[in-house]
């Protein structure tokens, strides 16, 4: 399966492995059961807007919520929210429930939650609804050099 995501990952030479899904997942816990991970070793990509257009990608462990108010506070933004689902498309290339802190249209802050570090490989989304890609952590963090806070909820 050729996404931006595995096409950056092949093109960066960074070991991952595929985990196709027999049904596109809706959910973090579906996903995570059609790939047979645990869902705290998911990374939750969420893209988050102020009033002015400025965007970050907030990302976290699978269960868990971002806060945007926390995100926002780093940002000095009067407002943070969720992007709505046009803007992820037009800022990620991607659509909502696809997105990863990597492959990405353009580059856009990235910012983790610290619980992310836990594991040693984690789960991120592979630009398609019918897979996911398993990663090592360093290597995530390698590619894409987020800021870490606590952003969670």
């Amino acid at each position: 399966m050729d996404t931006p995501v595995t096409s950056y990952l092949q093109k960066e030479g960074v070991e991952y492995r595929l985990l196709p899904h027999t049904q596109p997942a809706k959910t973090i816990d579906e996903a995570a059961r059609e790939r047979g991970v645990d869902p705290q070793q998911m990374v939750k990509s969420i893209l988050l807007r102020d009033m002015g257009g400025f965007h970050v990608l907030a990302c976290v462990p699978g269960p868990a919520q971002v806060d945007p108010k926390k995100v926002r506070e780093m940002f000095g933004c009067r407002r943070m929210t969720c992007a709505d689902a046009s803007d992820v498309e037009k800022v990620t290339g991607l659509v909502i429930g696809t997105v990863a802190p990597i492959g990405l249209k353009r580059p856009l802050p990235v910012i983790f939650d610290h619980q992310i570090t836990r594991h040693q490989r984690v789960n991120i989304s592979s630009g398609d609804r019918m897979a996911g890609v398993e990663l090592s952590t360093d290597d995530l963090l390698l590619l894409c050099d987020p800021m870490f806070a606590d952003i969670c909820r």
